[in-house]
């Protein structure tokens, strides 16, 4: 096994060009830890907002850094104490979220419990692209919204990396979807079994939706408020990924409402639970573009034009 390897590092902060490949020491796994080699790894709209000084810079430590959280690939190593994986296993999952992940990098250490088995059914490429957003989805459907056969759910950005996992998370657990989202983007959504499609473009949803429990609002603005017109009595607004405003957090409360923030966690049982789902073709990642790792900056560029249909990967390793 190299010493060395290749990862992106950024030594400033800013726009995607900051980012850039460097050879540097290969990690060592710690005790309850696992070396993975990675072949391929997610990118997040969180990814870019810390490279650029936002995000979740405060745990990152000092410059410089390597960011990324989402990865997929094979364990090398194991540390003293780990039982659930041995070398040769292929995993996926959120590393070390919200701490440095350094996951844009052909090895990464990450503790056992925040892996699963990669699902069969997918490639290492399709894998990078679920964690976090699905990990988020889930948190905030189930173990915010608890939402089951016969709940009501609205998601807003649902052909993004996050929307369309969540209607397809929705609609496994026996929910009805209503969904928002862009004219060129309703074929896809249909696709993935919404009930119900709104066209921003053309309508105000908040006239069309009704009787929803839980709004997975991947948008934010002024559509907290607005779709708080469109719930029941008890229903849940989650607001991703800012908080939502004092207005919408007081007329939720005036309304018999919850409109809450969530940061995700990196629970093994809930990618577990989620793996299942994959392994029976109830979720399917879409992945929008595979770039090698050092292009890095171009997927960062392609993330924040807002305009990416399911998921940007990194391709790390063959």
């Amino acid at each position: 096994m190299p010493e060395t390897m290749r990862a992106i590092r950024q030594h400033s902060f800013g726009g995607p060009e900051v980012l850039k490949i460097e050879e540097v020491p290969r990690p060592e796994p710690l005790w309850t830890e696992v070396l993975i080699r990675v072949h391929a790894a997610g990118v997040n709209p969180v990814d870019c907002k810390t490279r650029s000084g936002g995000g979740i810079l405060a745990t990152q430590g000092p410059l410089p850094f390597t960011i990324g959280w989402d990865v997929s690939g094979e364990v090398v190593a194991i540390g003293s104490g780990v039982t659930r994986f041995k070398v040769g296993d292929q995993v996926y999952g959120m590393v070390n979220f919200p701490r440095v992940g350094a996951g844009y990098a052909e090895y990464v250490t990450a503790d056992s419990r925040q892996l699963a088995p990669k699902p069969s059914v997918l490639s290492h490429e399709e894998a990078a692209g679920v964690p976090l957003v699905a990990l988020t989805a889930w948190q905030s459907l189930v173990s915010v919204g608890r939402i089951g056969p016969g709940s009501r759910v609205l998601v807003h950005g649902a052909a993004g990396g996050l929307g369309h996992i969540a209607v397809q998370i929705a609609r496994a657990r026996g929910a009805w979807v209503a969904a928002t989202v862009s004219t060129d983007r309703v074929e896809l959504v249909k696709s993935l079994g919404a009930d119900e499609i709104h066209d921003y473009t053309k309508v105000r949803f908040e006239e069309l939706a009704h009787d929803i429990d839980v709004v997975v609002d991947t948008v934010a603005g002024e559509n907290g408020l607005r779709s708080l017109r469109t719930m029941r009595t008890g229903g849940v607004l989650v607001s991703l990924p800012v908080p939502p405003d004092p207005q919408t957090i007081a007329e939720a409360e005036r309304l018999g409402l919850r409109a809450v923030s969530l940061t995700v966690e990196a629970d093994r049982t809930d990618l577990e639970d989620l793996t299942a789902l994959i392994e029976r073709g109830a979720i399917k990642p879409i992945i929008d573009t595979v770039l090698p790792l050092e292009r890095a900056d171009k997927a960062h560029e392609l993330i924040e034009t807002g305009r990416a249909k399911g998921k940007i990967v990194l391709r790390v390793a063959d």
